[in-house]
């Protein structure tokens, strides 16, 4: 192997005001090349122009992931570009992926030279103009758009506005994986190089053989951060020991689940981490090529992946004698459609295979016999990163983060009915409390904490009595959930979860790919059963009602278990868990369903017995007239009532009362 030092881009500079692009080049014998004194003056002032350390001109951060720009963050740059252009005035705008903060986009940091950056939440393209004019121009604070500063600056004054650490959504977080996303410009592989980008690769292929970089994965305890938690380098050593004449990578990016949004948001924000942990895990078990597998519904993610395999190969990251090591890798983007079972390894193998998206039985398992009947590794995005970690930091520091055994931190997307909907990283051993209230601030609009779905679809649905639960693979596991790949969407006393199960069963039976019968019958069968509780059941006496009277919850049990223990791949395996882990949570909610007739949550229209307050009602006949049915009847100026046989549930009555005269039961 060709010795490479990573001295070289940290202390050589080419005569192009840029790192060298092909770091290798620097070394020639032990000698750097120009001259060594002024190569690292240079050298170092680029890297603290890049790193927004020491600047001339004002720079601005806008966020412009997916979160940002559905709130209109494209609208909002432009607008800056043109205020600057009219003003004359020199300023850096660079677009950056999401920083996490998603309820409060669009947010924009400012860096003035000399002062900490200021980070504005929630603009619009009306502040603009304020902003350039009071921040830029005069050095002034905005403070009604304010969401923090980076550091207090006495001379400024600035000594009692709130640090971006202090604030209650960043404080229990601690980023590692997403150190990069809303500070760097994802398409600048300059200032990726600047912050450590590729020296967890250059770490690992200046002397260190394929074996070492395996064992230094189990050191650190890494373990697969898409679903059950197998430890990534028992999979890589699996691979390593397989003989074959090619081998392959993947990176699982067809993210899925209902509420998850992880993968997209590190795709968006730092790809180059993605890519560079892939490359090192191409090197550990000796792989060729690679694809990432990305669903075409994330344009912004593969546009921005695109530019990052052609800087990497520009650079010599990619391709032929990577680094002049003698180690050969490339990779390219394969798009999916969207199928959610094409999650599954063996379904996504079959589609970049050109074929359909279908389960496979194994064994054979991928790092034995998968694309092309090649071993294969098949990780997630966040693991990906997490190899860059690993070998940035060093494998006893990563081992140092997280519970016995779990290690490490965990990206979720919070969302549902919580405060601060977001990407949050939080290590290993966290409680779910602490995620949902300390970070996520609690549940808005005083309403109560009823449950936390976890895992997506093949997760579950916790409640408040077992919140305080760690948030690593083994106590997930003991409470009837699963890590998943990190959706976590909070619920409140609204949600009624009955309809929560049916709205997960309606999901899976529809991207169940229907290749065995438990998965493909059985899920259609239990989402049956869900939608009959929840509807009227106005022929009391059929026999349909009378046998799902009898059988009662012994049927849902019996049949999800079913399912659970003879569907082929792991997605039809766990397709019973929301209806087991609220069955199992919930229980008093079934029954009322199924027995009563009643929603508690009165989410379930159906259910619902709408009935007129006669104390309150003047016989206006405003009701009667929005009744699509002619539910309703009274004299005039007298008392209305429901005939319940022809009520609907439509709910007019009730919004278009004036006097709050209908009462819903």
């Amino acid at each position: 192997m060709n010795a490479f030092s990573s001295i070289c881009f940290e202390n050589c500079w080419h005569s192009a005001e840029k790192p060298c692009p092909r770091f290798v080049d620097c070394v020639h014998g032990g000698q750097q090349c120009g001259d060594a004194a002024q190569s690292a003056e240079r050298l170092a002032r680029y890297r603290r122009e890049l790193l927004l350390e020491e600047h001339d001109t004002p720079v601005i951060l806008v966020g412009m992931g997916t979160c940002g720009l559905a709130n209109g963050a494209q609208v909002l740059h432009d607008a800056l570009v043109a205020e600057c252009a009219a003003r004359e005035l020199t300023v850096s705008i660079i677009p950056v992926g999401c920083v996490g903060y998603c309820a409060r986009e669009v947010i924009v940091d400012v860096k003035l030279p000399g002062r900490p950056r200021i980070s504005y939440c929630e603009v619009k393209a009306a502040d603009i103009p304020a902003i350039v004019e009071r921040t830029l121009q005069h050095g002034e604070v905005l403070e009604e758009k304010l969401l923090g500063v980076e550091s207090r600056d006495a001379e400024a004054g600035w000594q009692d506005y709130p640090l971006l650490s202090e604030l209650p959504f960043f404080a229990k977080q601690r980023k590692i994986n997403l150190e990069n996303c809303g500070v760097t410009d994802p398409e600048n592989i300059d200032q990726y190089l600047v912050r450590g980008g590729y020296r967890a690769l250059t770490s690992v292929l200046n002397g260190r053989e394929p074996q070492e970089v395996i064992d230094d994965a189990l050191v650190a305890g890494l373990r697969g951060r898409g679903g059950g938690g197998f430890p990534t380098g028992k999979k890589w050593q699996f691979a390593r020991d397989t003989e074959a004449d090619k081998k392959y990578l993947i990176c699982n990016a067809d993210e899925g689940d209902p509420g998850a949004f992880m993968d997209r948001a590190l795709l968006e924000g730092d790809p180059h981490r993605v890519v560079e942990g892939m490359i090192v895990a191409a090197y550990a078990i000796g792989a060729s090529y690679g694809y990432i597998y990305c669903r075409a519904e994330y344009p912004l993610a593969i546009r921005r992946l695109e530019k990052t395999l052609q800087s990497a190969r520009e650079y010599g990251l990619l391709g032929k004698n990577i680094l002049g090591s003698g180690f050969d890798f490339d990779m390219r983007i394969k798009k999916g459609a969207g199928a959610f079972v094409c999650g599954e390894e063996t379904a996504l193998m079959q589609s970049i295979e050109g074929r359909r998206g279908m389960p496979r039985p194994r064994p054979p398992f991928p790092t034995t016999a998968g694309l092309f009947g090649k071993p294969t590794v098949i990780n997630n995005v966040e693991t990906y990163a997490n190899v860059t970690t690993v070998f940035k930091y060093g494998p006893e520091h990563y081992a140092g983060i997280g519970t016995e055994s779990s290690k490490g931190t965990k990206i979720f997307a919070l969302s549902g009915q919580v405060c601060n909907v977001g990407l949050v990283e939080v290590p290993m051993g966290v409680t779910l409390r602490e995620i949902v209230f300390d970070i996520g601030g609690g549940i808005p609009g005083g309403r109560k904490f009823k449950a936390v779905q976890i895992g997506g679809p093949s997760g579950g649905a916790l409640p408040e009595s077992v919140i305080d639960t760690p948030v690593d693979y083994e106590s997930l596991k003991e409470v009837g959930a699963m890590m998943g790949s990190g959706g976590l969407v909070v619920m409140d006393e609204s949600t009624c979860m009955v309809d929560l199960a049916k709205y997960f069963m309606t999901f899976i039976q529809s991207e169940s790919c229907g290749k065995c019968i438990p998965c493909r019958e059985g899920t259609k069968r239990l989402l049956e059963t869900l939608e009959r509780l929840s509807r009227s059941h106005r022929d009391e006496n059929s026999q349909e009602d009378a046998l799902l009277r009898f059988q009662g919850m012994v049927y849902l049990e019996r049949l999800a278990s079913v399912i659970k223990d003879t569907s082929l791949c792991g997605l039809g395996q766990t397709a019973a868990n929301p209806v087991l882990s609220t069955l199992h949570y919930f229980r008093e909610e079934y029954e009322a369903h199924l027995y009563e007739r009643h929603c508690p949550a009165g989410a379930c229209k159906e259910l619902l017995t709408y009935t007129i307050d006669t104390d309150k009602c003047n016989g206006c006949g405003l009701c009667a007239r929005k009744c699509p049915q002619d539910a309703i009847i009274g004299s005039k100026r007298q008392a209305h009532y429901i005939i319940d046989e022809k009520c609907i549930r439509c709910d007019q009555c009730r919004v278009n009362c004036n006097f709050d005269a209908i009462c819903v039961n």
